[in-house]
């Protein structure tokens, strides 16, 4: 069982970092590329934090800085519920907020019925839809389902953002 307060957060600065994440990537999201907005990303463009339970990684969180904000490529949490997920959203906001980064966005699709709720929880509030833009970006990245999680068919990005701040404290998160 994991215990929240032995997982710590680290970058991913390693090769053995980089060949995890690699496989994580292709195991969660069907490649190393992810595709927002009409714009395809590559996992080794991006920057990274991993968890590690003792000397175990159990989650990753993948992000890209603009001039001002930053986006949120990927989560991933290796068992599920245990808090791993928070922890890592935690710690990206807390450094985003201190080096001067006011926005953190997000894209999820349409079928994330359980990403909308973990966001939604932790303060991320809804800014765009972009009708189709999952059908445009399978045209790309053909390895996206037509049919999502619960059996959603899977068509529509959403796009959520926050606002931080280097007064961000982890208090609020840590409770949910």
């Amino acid at each position: 069982m994991t215990n929240i307060e032995e997982i710590q957060i680290r970058p991913c600065n390693t090769q053995a970092d980089r060949d995890w994440l690699i496989q994580l990537w292709q195991r969660e999201w069907g490649g190393t590329t992810m595709v927002t907005c009409g714009v395809s990303h590559s996992l080794t463009d991006l920057e990274a934090f991993i968890a590690w339970e003792k000397n175990e990684r159990v989650g990753a969180v993948t992000y890209r800085k603009d001039e001002d904000e930053a986006e949120l490529m990927s989560i991933n949490a290796i068992v599920k519920g245990k808090g791993i997920g928070s922890k890592l959203l935690q710690v990206l906001e807390e450094k985003l907020g201190k080096q001067g980064y006011r926005k953190l966005w997000l894209i999820t699709t349409n079928d994330n019925l359980d990403a909308l709720r973990f966001y939604q929880c932790r303060g991320y509030r809804f800014v765009s839809i972009y009708p189709g833009a999952v059908d445009e970006a399978r045209k790309v990245k053909q390895t996206i389902p037509l049919i999502g999680e619960y059996g959603i068919p899977l068509h529509d990005e959403l796009k959520l953002e926050k606002v931080i701040d280097d007064d961000y404290t982890r208090e609020r998160d840590l409770k949910i």
